[in-house]
């Protein structure tokens, strides 16, 4: 089946699905471009923080992108209003499959026919995603990293997306001011993440087994390769129980992988210390931030 490429994108909204931790990162780089963002979640709370983020680092962010315009986000509770004209849609839900399949449903049928549906999912394909979507060729995985700090976005095919609506993002994500990366074939975890996958386990193990704490491996880090904030840092800023929601995902796909890190981050879940947006996880100094 052939799909029509969303045409006057400079002129049109992009559509962020989700108001956590990534959907506000991502609503604001795309606010980078002088254009209108809208973002949907049934959260007011939620909702709120992604205006107040936004606001706090705009102005930074449009600084780091060559020709940048600070654009302006709405934020509401209606997902077919948040998706009027949108061009482009990108899912930032919790990273749980059923949910993900009943949102790609409602993108599919409530979105304009030519809006692209992306998935900001770290660890599930979106050929996983598209049972309720009778449009899988628009369908794309475009999994953004911690921006505006890191601007890398990779994308990958559903198995059935259109080349076309690859190399369309291909072109326009560097206008702004940021670097996609195409996975040529279908892969959990990417390019990237399947590397930081391993990198990440094994750091949780080393503390699992008692050799080391969350601390010193962190400062290790930090002193050995000359890089900003270390494993343990780096998870205290994406959550914790989105963490370990990635790391059982992964387990499920390959049998036979350690089990400490998992029963590590289990323990950390369920005492509530869920990293910065809880006030406290590998580290216990987020509360005045």
């Amino acid at each position: 089946m052939g799909i029509t490429l969303p045409q006057n994108i400079q002129s049109r909204p992009v559509t962020v699905v989700g108001g956590g931790t990534l959907g506000s990162r991502i609503a604001l780089m795309f606010t980078t471009q002088g254009g209108k963002v809208r973002l949907y979640d049934p959260s007011e709370e939620a909702r709120q923080h992604a205006v107040d983020f936004v606001a706090e680092n705009s102005a930074d962010t449009v600084a780091l992108v060559d020709g940048g315009v600070a654009g302006s986000l709405e934020t509401g509770d209606d997902l077919a209003e948040a998706l009027k004209g949108s061009w482009l849609a990108v899912e930032a839900v919790p990273e749980h499959l059923d949910l993900k399949k009943k949102v790609f449903g409602q993108l599919d049928e409530l979105s304009e026919n030519d809006t692209i549906l992306a998935s900001n999912s770290s660890s599930y394909p979106t050929s996983s995603m598209i049972d309720n979507v009778a449009t899988p060729e628009r369908v794309v995985n475009m999994h953004f990293y911690m921006p505006p700090a890191v601007r890398v976005v990779e994308l990958m095919s559903d198995g059935q997306t259109d080349q076309r609506v690859l190399d369309l993002l291909l072109d326009t994500l560097p206008g702004y001011g940021l670097y996609p990366f195409e996975a040529y074939k279908q892969s959990t975890g990417f390019i990237f993440n399947r590397i930081w996958a391993a990198i990440k386990r094994e750091c949780l193990s080393v503390v699992a087994e008692g050799v080391s704490t969350p601390q010193d491996v962190d400062r290790i880090w930090e002193l050995a390769l000359g890089t900003g904030p270390g494993p343990f840092r780096l998870m205290d800023q994406v959550g914790l129980d989105v963490v370990l929601d990635i790391e059982n995902h992964y387990a499920k796909e390959r049998p036979g992988l350690p089990e400490g890190p998992r029963k590590l981050l289990r323990r950390y879940v369920d005492e509530g210390r869920l990293g910065v947006k809880s006030g406290r996880g590998f580290y216990d100094d987020y509360r005045d931030n």
